[in-house]
């Protein structure tokens, strides 16, 4: 693409050098440059991409985007933006041919149940007849084809790549989880969403964002960007948990309009009558005039909110309540999220990703439903992240088990011990006397509990769901809490074929 025509429609401050030249890739890393790249330059939180500009031409960039004048020079070409970042996105729906104003565009976005409930509504979509794109946490896919993850919503050069190859391979829709990272980063800036979801909001992410406003008014940006600039002959719509407190104020920012699902109070689609198990969970869906039976193999209050979501998308986008309540039933589980770890029978042994206290308190609520026994947690808080969140964790954690271990999560470059050392007062305080431990390292964390069910216990392992890794100071270790889980029950002799 030649670089005039592509920066057109961007913010320019001022510019230099030739830019009457072709652009064949658009990078933010210089890792990644090759030949007739355009360099963006990113202010970062730790590392400053001005620094690499002359190694950006040194591998044959042929122009740098740029915030700081200190970078203007008459040895390349540049172009000063006020905003590198807000540029980045701008220059990658416009290099990337703009696929978000061809694809039917679903954005949900929340503290907790993203990923369940874009796989939800994916599955929906798909046993409908439309080839889906999805983009999350565990994976991003289209149809059988899985891709690499960097992020829960990637860079917007990344996600406009992404979003350009479904659509080149024929998807009609796009299902993105939207973190508020994304949002506050601009990496789905001049993406065009046709309808956007919100589940809920609690305590996280404290260290990016500082307080709980700024994590709210992150989130708002979904749904106040929401129907400003149209391009697709279709309806929009905002779809909130009604039971969510925040949920009114982030339906006042939207111009759209708004569906609502819920349990509490009164929805455009509710649900009765709940029961919950460990096999799964059960309710009666209102909808108009309609009360319908569910039987899903997902168990846990909170897969019923994210079963309510995916119905309502489902809905709106016109498929019948009848497949879409058929698809939902079908549904084993998602990776991860409340997963049951094959081989135990009389041991339950449950992966989650709770990492928060919000989701774990619903975690543990849900094994309190059908525990027969003990209810024995492991878990711990990743380490350079929301600190605020630990005692938190701890106290719910102490609250609802009869014996917590307290162990590593990812502690990145933070030391495990001291990140325990802040879990413990929660603990202490939630357990009221119930007995704790502290095992450092998270195999032998899993062990020890796995070592103390008795049958009819149920042993929670929170915190990592899906992840394959461990991130201890700049190594990542292969780590899968599943797999760890297997192997101590082989160990222990508590394994069943």
């Amino acid at each position: 693409m030649n670089l005039k025509e592509l920066i057109k429609n961007t913010e320019v401050l001022a510019y230099g050098g030739n830019l009457d030249t072709e652009v064949l890739d658009l990078v933010y890393d210089t890792r990644e440059i090759k030949p007739h790249s355009l360099f963006v330059a990113i202010s970062g939180f730790k590392i400053d991409g001005h620094k690499f500009i002359q190694e950006a031409f040194q591998k044959k960039a042929v122009a740098a985007i740029i915030e700081n004048s200190k970078f203007r020079s008459e040895e390349y070409s540049w172009i000063q933006v006020p905003d590198s970042r807000k540029a980045l996105a701008d220059l990658s729906c416009a290099f990337y041919g703009q696929p978000s104003h061809y694809l039917n565009m679903i954005g949900v976005t929340g503290t907790n149940g993203k990923t369940t409930t874009t796989n939800l509504i994916t599955a929906i979509l798909e046993d409908a007849g439309h080839l889906t794109g999805l983009v999350g946490t565990i994976h991003n896919r289209i149809g059988k084809k899985t891709l690499p993850v960097r992020h829960t919503t990637p860079e917007a050069p990344d996600l406009q790549r992404l979003l350009r190859f479904f659509l080149a391979n024929n998807a009609a829709y796009g299902v993105l989880e939207v973190s508020s990272h994304a949002l506050e980063l601009q990496r789905v800036r001049n993406t065009e969403f046709d309808i956007v979801v919100f589940t809920n909001l609690t305590q996280e992410h404290l260290d990016f964002h500082q307080n709980m406003e700024n994590y709210l008014l992150a989130k708002g940006k979904l749904f106040s960007n929401i129907g400003y600039q149209v391009h697709k002959q279709r309806r929009k719509f905002a779809i909130f948990n009604v039971d969510d407190p925040y949920s009114q104020y982030l339906a006042e920012l939207t111009r759209v309009p708004i569906i609502t699902y819920g349990l509490k109070n009164n929805a455009d689609v509710q649900a009765e009558e709940v029961q919950v198990t460990s096999g799964g969970v059960q309710f009666i869906l209102k909808y108009t005039d309609q009360r319908i039976p569910v039987k899903l193999k997902l168990t846990g209050l909170f897969n019923v909110y994210n079963a309510l979501a995916a119905i309502a998308v489902g809905l709106v986008e016109g498929i019948s309540i009848e497949r879409i309540i058929a698809t939902l039933e079908n549904i084993a589980g998602i990776p991860g999220r409340f997963e049951k770890v094959n081989g135990g029978h009389e041991y339950t042994v449950i992966v989650d990703y709770s990492h928060t206290s919000d989701s774990l308190e619903n975690c543990l609520k849900t094994a309190l439903e059908f525990a027969q026994g003990r209810i024995i947690t492991v878990f711990g808080c990743g380490g350079d992240r929301d600190r605020t969140k630990r005692p938190l964790m701890g106290e719910v954690a102490g609250r609802y088990s009869d014996l917590c271990i307290v162990t590593s999560d990812n502690p990145r470059s933070e030391d495990p011990e001291a990140i325990i050392a802040e879990i413990i007062p929660g603990v202490e305080k939630g357990s009221q006397g119930k007995p704790f431990w502290s095992i450092v390292d998270r195999g032998e964390a899993i062990l020890k509990a796995i070592q103390e069910a008795k049958p009819e216990d149920v042993v929670i392992i929170a915190g990592k769901g899906h992840e394959d890794y461990q991130l201890i100071g700049s190594q990542v270790l292969p780590f899968d809490d599943r797999k760890v889980a297997q192997k101590a029950l082989r160990q222990t002799g508590k394994w069943r074929d």
